[in-house]
């Protein structure tokens, strides 16, 4: 009878109607465990959209090589790996897992249903937990025309195989988290490392800093680039001291960018979402604005407590997210699903 009465309050793009109790838009690491969760924890018909091909977000994107110290129950464990992981986990529930795609448009119709449409196609669901990472992310550039014009001849932004590198003359450019870690990352099989920071501060966690200036990566602080040489590939850069003018030039075979991304929120903002800079808010309950609809990972701002963007706090927040929806659907549900080594997964 509902399925009924709904089909004449819409226009029924997709045939058959098919109606979900939550999907998730983003299979990054906190996409991925809230499918999980919500399949297998919570017995949630489960959907997962993913704008990329593949899934693990940033983990399988932006460095698959690098190394993770900081998840729980792991001493260290590649990224590619934990999104490996995290994947074969969540699908041992079966969701429905959907690539490339881009939702476009999130509207809650009458009833409380929400319709989302993608660039391909149009989904139903009771509620929608978005776990989107930063957003649709931009790797950040010097805005130097000699430095792009070499882009895949030598300019990098992201490391998709490590061993690329080997025996190579690599130039890292950045002061965070990525460009540290991969400076270490690279140091024993590269050549020679590079590490050029405009600052004398690092933004990098304070272990990795430490580390980092007793190896052997040459550390060039507080120095910019100025200049990328070459013919059909690169061939050295210029960089220079942004206190005392010197310069210098350093051959190498390849530049890494490590100088963050630009994020793009505006969909968030389009669908009527209240936003806290570049994240959408949330309250202790990862509930947005929107009633039905979650926020969990580094998208999510719970403005009455520390933003930290760690993968640990994606994760708790994306259990959090699902059984809040659960009650959401249900109110009978308790918002506890129990412990899972009570239960036959």
């Amino acid at each position: 009878m509902f399925k009924i009465c709904f089909a004449q309050m819409v226009d029924m793009t997709v045939e058959p109607f098919d109606l979900y109790d939550i999907t998730i838009i983003g299979a990054g690491p906190t996409g991925l465990f809230a499918a999980f969760y919500a399949a297998g924890m919570r017995g949630m018909r489960t959907k997962v959209i993913e704008a990329l091909d593949v899934y693990g977000g940033q983990l399988t994107v932006l460095y698959p090589d690098k190394f993770i110290y900081d998840v729980a129950g792991f001493p260290k464990i590649l990224s590619k790996d934990l999104a490996k992981q995290l994947y074969e986990q969540a699908i041992a529930h079966k969701p429905t897992m959907v690539y490339s795609e881009k939702v476009l448009d999130l509207k809650r119709l009458d009833g409380g249903i929400f319709e989302l449409v993608t660039d391909k196609n149009v989904h139903f669901s009771r509620t929608v937990l978005i776990a989107a990472g930063h957003g649709a992310f931009t790797p950040r550039k010097l805005g130097n025309p000699s430095v792009e014009r070499f882009e895949n001849k030598g300019v990098f932004y992201t490391v998709q195989e490590r061993a690329a590198f080997r025996n190579k003359r690599v130039v890292i450019v950045g002061g965070g988290d990525s460009a540290v870690d991969w400076a270490l990352n690279l140091k024993d099989i590269a050549k020679e490392t590079y590490l050029v920071h405009r600052r004398m501060e690092f933004r990098a966690h304070e272990g990795s800093v430490v580390e980092l200036f007793h190896s052997n990566v040459k550390v060039l602080v507080p120095y910019e680039v100025k200049e990328a040489y070459g013919g059909s590939h690169l061939e050295a850069v210029k960089v220079f001291n942004n206190k005392t003018g010197e310069e210098m030039t350093i051959e190498c075979d390849a530049l890494l960018l490590q100088l963050g991304h630009l994020v793009d929120v505006s969909l968030f903002k389009k669908w009527g979402l209240e936003m806290d800079g570049n994240a959408i808010k949330v309250n202790g309950r990862c509930e947005t604005n929107i009633p039905g609809v979650y926020a969990a990972g580094d998208i999510a701002s719970q403005t009455d407590s520390i933003k930290l963007n760690l993968l640990v706090i994606g994760f708790a927040q994306a259990a959090i997210a699902v059984n809040v929806a659960k009650n959401y659907i249900d109110p009978k549900a308790s918002y506890f699903p129990g412990h899972s080594s009570e239960r036959r997964m």
